[in-house]
């Protein structure tokens, strides 16, 4: 029995409506109601497998159900060690930054041991074909489709029953048993509710990838993003060649891993030690320092800028980039108030280099030191590594994973690191680093600026 309704459906979060609304009385959010006509055949989704006695947990048979590997370590770094079957994985970026790419090369990484279906609703094959030829990609058992209605996918995944499978991208996809535009919530919900179906039933992993919005956030009702088992974001500033692959939820491995790669003419290149990178064109101490900081399991070096000058104003500006605005005001305030450091008069400039975004408080010790340098003028030793929290009281709080951090620095050629004295504690050897343990932010300026004019 055929029903068809037309309905108002909020495009940030999915509530609908028989009428529209001006503001989404669920997220709040303004002028975000579209009006939808729908058309269903009974029931829009099936079960995901045939209806089966539940079974204790002991019993349930996981042989054979394995990972897949890979030969891009920095992508099974992020995944949780590789791709686990009939996972379904969402890819958001902005555009241009990488995603068709970094996917077709994944897919033939893939195709070595089987057949791989890229499924492509915004290119026809031969224009896939000419990106293929540009980043260097073979492979016979490299399928590729050019399909948007998500019966023939649907129908092209469960004969073929490949490695893996793409949908680029999932705003293109199409039910028929809907009338709503390729797009709408609707034909979201229903596509990735019927690839999920299909990814769980033939054990077969697939990727989707999704648009973004203004805000950033992947295009659709945030329902999207909960039927997915991860949601990754490809980050990266346009200008610059470095990306970031990071996890924001993951239902099989950490969502504090990240991926570094590098832009290039053909393709995305691994970076194995992005430390070394976002470091290597570092050439002055005044204003900068550098920080370690961690992202998941894995230490990174980064280099902190600050800069410093009279405001033209009344209200001096704050200015991060790579922190949080909140951080920096803070550590303002504790430099005003604790070490007697005039800002009142001055514009700040705090900058962490590389497009990276850092929301560890770990960081603190180094924009303080990065605007007392440049305030004052003074250099920061260029073998000199900061670690630590600040305190309301200028205080330093101890870090976590102390001894990886100060490995990390030591295979760098950093030879004296700056920390909280509580932090001592947590070290069980000797690292190959002078180690300085230090209780107040006005004690550590003494000692990072001790013989300089």
């Amino acid at each position: 029995m055929t029903r068809a309704r037309t309905i108002y459906v909020c495009q940030q979060c999915g509530s609908q409506s028989l009428r529209w609304l001006g503001r989404c009385p669920d997220c709040e959010a303004w002028n975000s109601f579209v009006e939808t006509k729908e058309s269903l055949t009974g029931s829009p989704v099936s079960s995901v497998v045939p209806a089966k006695a539940p079974v204790p947990l002991t019993e349930v048979n996981s042989e054979g159900f394995r990972r897949i590997s890979l030969s891009m370590s920095e992508f099974t770094r992020v995944l949780g060690g590789g791709i686990v079957p009939g996972s379904l994985v969402l890819l958001g970026g902005e555009p241009g930054i990488g995603k068709s790419t970094l996917l077709l090369q994944l897919c033939s990484d893939l195709a070595v041991g089987g057949p791989v279906l890229y499924v492509s609703g915004e290119e026809s094959a031969q224009q896939i074909k000419m990106r293929a030829m540009r980043l260097g990609v073979k492979g016979d058992k490299l399928l590729v489709l050019a399909e948007t209605s998500l019966a023939q996918i649907a129908e092209c995944i469960e004969n073929l029953l490949p490695r893996l499978v793409v949908i680029d991208s999932i705003q293109t996809a199409y039910s028929d048993e809907l009338e709503s535009a390729a797009g709408s919530v609707g034909q979201l919900r229903e596509c990735t509710l019927r690839l999920m179906q299909v990814a769980k039933a033939t054990h077969v992993p697939v990727f989707l990838v999704g648009h973004v919005t203004k805000e950033g956030a992947i295009a659709g009702p945030r329902v999207l993003e909960h039927i997915v088992d991860t949601v990754l974001y490809l980050e990266g500033e346009r200008f610059q060649s470095y990306r970031l692959l990071r996890a924001v939820k993951n239902r099989f491995g950490s969502t504090n891993e990240i991926g570094v790669f590098e832009m290039r003419e053909d393709g995305m290149v691994e970076v194995p030690n992005p430390s070394e990178v976002f470091l290597s064109e570092r050439s002055s101490g005044v204003g900068s320092t550098v920080v370690v900081t961690l992202e998941g399991t894995r230490p990174i070096l980064l280099e902190i800028q600050a800069l410093t000058s009279a405001t033209s104003f009344g209200l001096p500006r704050r200015t991060p980039n790579g922190i949080d605005f909140n951080r920096l005001l803070m550590l303002t305030a504790v430099l005003s108030k604790r070490v007697g450091l005039r800002l009142g008069d001055q514009d700040l400039f705090v900058n962490v280099v590389g497009g990276f975004q850092v929301g560890e408080p770990a960081v603190d010790l180094g924009v303080a030191l990065a605007i007392v340098s440049s305030i004052r003028n003074m250099p920061v030793p260029m073998d000199m590594v900061v670690i630590g929290e600040i305190g309301l009281s200028g205080e330093l709080r101890a870090v976590t994973q102390v001894e990886k951090r100060l490995n990390e620095a030591a295979k760098l050629g950093f030879r004296r690191c700056l920390l909280p004295k509580s932090a001592l504690r947590s070290l069980r050897g000797t690292p190959d680093i002078e180690v300085v343990g230090l209780r107040t932010v006005e004690e550590t300026l003494g000692v990072a600026f001790k013989g300089a004019r």
